[in-house]
């Protein structure tokens, strides 16, 4: 796997790449050689977080995790892709596109059979054009962490969502 990592506020030593490098190149044998792994190590005040992702074709692998200790950050990081790559195996397997980016040892592997994706749920509502602080004044008063709205400058569905740091994102589809 080839591997780009950065740091925020941290300067990437030696130490800290080959940690990275050999907790997450446990997942060698799921990937194929060419495989792009992007990890992001950052600290903010008394918390280590490191974000990786890992672009495989029709799909985003990505997990992140935070401590006080940078080095469990990547043990856990590791433990979380790891599982992802097994739970959604059959998912990411059954697209034959993506199958490409995966190994022959990932492809042939048994896996227990997974718990179906269940919705249990299914909520319908009107969706009038506002702009996005508006759908974010509505978010708050609702008390939710996203809100779904027709956006009236693009006449396109829009997500906003709230973000640490009491801000906000805006998704936006992309054609």
């Amino acid at each position: 796997m080839r591997y780009t990592i950065t740091g925020r506020n941290i300067n990437i030593t030696p130490a800290l790449r080959e940690a990275v490098e050999e907790k997450i190149g446990k997942l060698d044998r799921y990937f194929n050689p060419n495989t792009e792994v992007i990890v992001t190590l950052s600290v903010q005040k008394d918390k280590q977080n490191i974000e990786v992702t890992i672009p495989v074709k029709g799909s985003i692998i990505r997990a992140e995790e935070s401590s006080n200790d940078m080095y469990v950050s990547i043990d856990l990081v590791e433990e979380v892709i790891e599982r992802q790559l097994k739970k959604y195996k059959n998912k990411l397997i059954d697209k034959k596109q993506s199958a490409l980016a995966f190994s022959d040892f990932f492809m042939n592997e048994e896996v227990e059979p997974e718990d179906e994706i269940r919705i249990v749920k299914t909520k319908r509502f009107g969706i009038k054009p506002m702009d996005p602080e508006e759908a974010c004044v509505q978010m708050e008063l609702l008390g939710h962490s996203f809100y779904v709205f027709l956006n009236a400058d693009t006449e396109e569905v829009n997500v906003v969502y709230k973000r640490k740091g009491n801000s906000y994102g805006l998704i936006e589809p992309e054609f």
